[in-house]
């Protein structure tokens, strides 16, 4: 148990798309023939435990409402993620303030110790990843379970 964090990139798949679709339908050979596949989506990232990110997540996307639900994320506010953890890793004297700890049931520790430290590194390693990809015909969700 504790917070698992996804955010999935999904696409609907166009009738142009068949021949996509039918790759990916060649791996459930048992599917009836008149289904089609529609829908792609992609783990684009993963954290456990990185509760700082959580509460961004929960602050900028979902209104303050920590639900477990799935929540649309636009690439302007992955963006904006993206600025605030290097604001935060060139002046750490702000992390407080600009991306504080939560606490939460089996959140993990709410010091920012290595373990912060890390996670906004590798989420920001990530992003600027995702970055170099064009996923204008992509949705982004966030959806965490605790």
């Amino acid at each position: 148990m504790g917070l698992d964090m996804y955010l999935n990139a999904k696409r609907f798949l166009w009738y142009s798309e068949d021949e996509l679709a039918d790759n990916i339908k060649r791996n459930f050979p048992d599917l009836p023939e008149h289904m089609r596949v529609k829908e792609v989506t992609i783990e684009a990232m993963y954290w456990r435990k990185a509760n700082a990110i959580h509460k961004w997540f929960v602050d900028k996307v979902q209104d303050g409402e920590d639900n477990c639900s799935e929540f649309e994320v636009s690439l302007a506010q992955l963006e904006e993620l993206l600025e605030v953890i290097e604001q935060v890793l060139e002046n750490p004297d702000r992390a407080g303030e600009l991306l504080p700890p939560q606490a939460g049931f089996f959140f993990g520790g709410t010091d920012m110790d290595q373990w912060y430290w890390d996670d906004l590194k590798q989420t920001q390693s990530k992003l600027q990843e995702l970055f170099t990809r064009d996923w204008k015909s992509w949705d982004f969700y966030y959806r965490a379970s605790w």
